[in-house]
């Protein structure tokens, strides 16, 4: 599992940059309106969707465990992004929902990564703590669902920013386990 992630650290990287590009556009522009800000989470949701079912189709070592839990990632993700684009009106009154369940899901594969990673790899904590970010953002979306839309910017835009931060730290130290 760890020479599959090693090889595909790129993508970990690539995630975590479209995650902090994201959080800060939604710190430059809190005036957006909803809907822009929905179509503007579908394009993240469909690209974080997109390079992570991407990772689970070429990762190599797929013998050491099933690329199942990376897979269900990505197709939340795709899923999430193309019903925003379809039915934006609607995905602006269900956008909570979205973002909950989707950050639930992805926490809840995070720590199940890690989990199985932490024999193989020093720092699966923060593996562990992107998932518990993600889990803990999803649950604060259902238990405040009346949060002011300034007040949602940024929160998904920390979420954002701090998630991205953690993959990107995460890509490095798995580049260093890269076969030359």
């Amino acid at each position: 599992m760890l020479s599959a992630l090693a090889e595909n650290w790129w993508l970990l990287l690539l995630r975590g940059i479209a995650a902090i590009v994201f959080g800060i556009l939604a710190f430059v522009w809190p005036g957006i309106t909803l809907l822009s800000l929905t179509l503007l989470w579908g394009a993240y949701a469909l690209a974080d969707g997109v390079l992570a079912l991407w990772a689970a189709i070429s990762r190599k070592g797929a013998e050491i465990t099933p690329r199942w839990w990376l897979a269900v990632v990505g197709i939340a993700g795709i899923l999430a992004g193309l019903l925003t684009f379809g039915l934006p009106g609607t995905a602006m009154q269900v956008l909570l929902i979205f973002i909950s369940s989707w950050a639930i899901v992805i926490g809840a594969m995070q720590i199940w990564g890690a989990i199985q990673l932490r024999k193989e790899i020093e720092g699966e904590w923060l593996l562990i703590v992107s998932g518990l970010l993600s889990i803990a953002y999803g649950i604060i979306l259902i238990v405040q669902p009346a949060a002011g839309a300034l007040a949602l910017v940024w929160l998904i835009g920390w979420y954002a920013i701090l998630l991205g931060v953690d993959y990107v730290a995460l890509s490095v130290r798995l580049r260093k386990y890269k076969s030359a």
